[in-house]
């Protein structure tokens, strides 16, 4: 007997922590690249979208670590039993990988800021103490790695989309409905 295709959704508060990671990331990313290739000349603006950049990073930590303990607490639904098994490994591979930079991106960059000199002070009111201190031989290889990160975090999501739109409009499996 085939199961309601509402048996492979993910539960409301597994929904809701994906899309609220998914806009703090878009939010990050779209802020990074203004930073990085747009550097605005203003430098108390620039420096209030750093603020803004790493205290995003810092929620994004903090829900991708609460998104991790409520998915080994309940685990998701399995996938409909149509969906290939290469289609099963590669989705658990991407999500793991994601998980993965997504808990990373924020720490080395944390690191590297710290690095470069600048305390963190998360939304200008909470400082976090810095591990490592200033360290100029140290610095450029945590942004380096940063940056890594931001480009392996796009493949990632570039190839999550493509799952999505695969299973969406390709094969109408409902995979896509069980984050809806």
């Amino acid at each position: 007997m085939e199961q309601h295709p509402m048996a492979y959704r993910y539960p409301p508060l597994a929904r809701k922590l994906h899309w609220a990671t998914a806009a703090l990331v878009a939010i990050m990313i779209i802020l990074g690249f203004w930073i990085t290739w747009f550097e605005p000349k203003d430098e108390a603006f620039k420096f209030a979208l750093y603020d803004v950049h790493e205290s995003t990073g810092a929620v994004v930590f903090v829900l991708v670590l609460a998104r991790l303990v409520r998915r080994l607490s309940d685990p998701p639904a399995p996938l409909p039993p149509t969906v290939p098994k290469v289609f099963r490994a590669a989705a658990h591979t991407n999500h793991l990988l994601l998980y993965t930079v997504l808990l990373l991106q924020p720490v080395l960059g944390f690191l590297a800021t710290n690095a470069w000199g600048f305390p963190f002070r998360w939304v200008r009111l909470l400082p976090i103490p810095s591990p490592v201190g200033k360290d100029e031989a140290l610095a450029p290889v945590l942004s380096d790695l940063h940056l890594a990160g931001a480009i392996m975090l796009l493949l990632l999501i570039g190839a999550h989309l493509a799952g999505v739109f695969f299973h969406g409009a390709v094969r109408r499996d409902g995979v896509v409905q069980r984050m809806l």
